[in-house]
């Protein structure tokens, strides 16, 4: 994470999302070294605003978002819906929600057919920028371990469910925008939401109703 204190000032929107959708840092200069480099072109995917309030801090596109160039355009991207309790006409609406992933491109498949993590350029590149840049942000939803590592810093916790469990804490934290930490609403997530009731009988609740007054 970087600290807020040391962020780039902030610029200008439009020419900000204009040079992310340009960048191809991964494919051009990995961050490994040549081999590393992005198998595919680069589609960077990303939607950044001056009125949003609430950022959706996902970890990086997939296949069919990468295709699309439309962000949660997938099965993860219905059930993220149903948890906010929005429609997918408000969900896409940038006065009401930013969309920014850790990894602005999709990274490619491991050997299990996973996706990779996001790519280490993004980050260190854009992101404290892109928080300059949103001073409105209110409510930020740090959807898995990698955007709960940046936006939380030293008070993210060893596993994703600890750091989640603990969610009262962060969204009461006197430091920059509320964070509420999320599991990723990919399909190989149903067995955890299963062994965790909770977040569904406590999280989602209080999620709703911040969602609620914030785009309202």
């Amino acid at each position: 994470m970087t600290d807020r204190k040391d962020a780039e000032p902030a610029e200008d929107l439009a020419a900000l999302s204009a040079a992310i959708a340009a960048c191809r840092l991964c494919r051009d200069a990995p961050a490994r070294g040549p081999a590393d480099r992005l198998p595919h072109e680069p589609r960077p995917v990303a939607v950044i605003s001056d009125t949003a309030r609430i950022l959706i801090a996902g970890q990086a596109p997939g296949l069919r978002v990468h295709e699309s160039g439309l962000p949660f355009n997938d099965a993860s991207g219905d059930r993220l819906r149903t948890w906010l309790g929005v429609t997918r006409e408000e969900f896409y609406d940038p006065k009401k929600f930013a969309i920014v992933p850790m990894g602005f491109c999709f990274p490619g498949y491991d050997a299990h057919g996973s996706d990779l993590p996001p790519r280490r350029e993004c980050a260190p590149l854009w992101r404290a920028r892109i928080m300059a840049a949103m001073p409105q942000v209110e409510l930020v939803l740090a959807i898995g371990q990698y955007a709960q590592a940046w936006h939380l810093g030293r008070a993210k916790a060893p596993s994703m469910t600890e750091t989640v469990r603990d969610w009262r804490r962060h969204l009461g934290r006197n430091e920059g925008p509320a964070v509420l930490a999320m599991p990723h609403p990919s399909w190989r997530n149903t067995a955890w939401l299963k062994r965790n009731p909770w977040f569904e009988e406590e999280v989602l609740p209080e999620l709703r109703k911040r969602v609620k007054t914030l785009t309202a």
